[in-house]
């Protein structure tokens, strides 16, 4: 069973995205239109599991299965939608079996694509919900080491609401920055 871990902020988590996303670029190839750091560790000086999250925009998602054999020579597991419609996941872990990043690919237009940057960057511009979001992933990692689930129920309801509120946030103007 794998032990949830939440760690303290790394800079270096941004030489891992941008190492990871150019050998991600070469394998999706021509398809990909651009790849983000999204997920825990690409917001400063919060908590996070150490895995680095990426979303992939491809201009046709049909096109990522023909990209399977290339994902896997980079060590990323073939998942296809896994729960989500319209998604590709491509999980990867270390030696230790640990997940070490992932990456959650959607064709260009998908509302998912808007959700997870506005969150992230809705989170990068308040601080101080950034570091609550920290504090409860930390206490939910405290009280649930190896319940993935539990961990994952206790942070749905604040995710579902700064979601909403960093959609509403965009909307209302606020730039999405990259």
């Amino acid at each position: 069973m794998k032990r949830i871990v939440v760690v303290p902020y790394d800079p270096q988590w941004v030489q891992e995205f941008a190492l990871a996303s150019r050998e991600i670029a070469a394998a999706l190839g021509e398809n990909l239109i651009e790849i983000h750091h999204i997920g825990s560790t690409s917001i400063p000086e919060i908590h996070a599991k150490p895995v680095i999250d990426m979303l992939a925009v491809v201009a046709d998602i049909a096109a990522v299965d023909a990209r399977s054999e290339p994902m896997m020579a980079l060590g990323y597991q073939v998942r296809g939608e896994f729960g989500i419609a319209g998604r590709r996941y491509f999980p990867r872990d270390n030696a230790d079996g640990a997940r070490t990043h992932q990456i959650h690919a959607f064709q260009s237009g998908s509302p998912h694509i808007s959700r997870h940057l506005a969150f992230r960057d809705f989170m990068r511009a308040h601080g101080e919900i950034a570091q609550q979001y920290s504090d409860l992933k930390r206490t939910l990692a405290a009280a649930h080491p190896d319940d993935l689930n539990a961990y994952m129920d206790g942070k749905d309801a604040f995710i579902q609401e700064m979601e909403a509120r960093a959609l509403a946030w965009v909307a209302a103007g606020r730039p999405v920055a990259d």
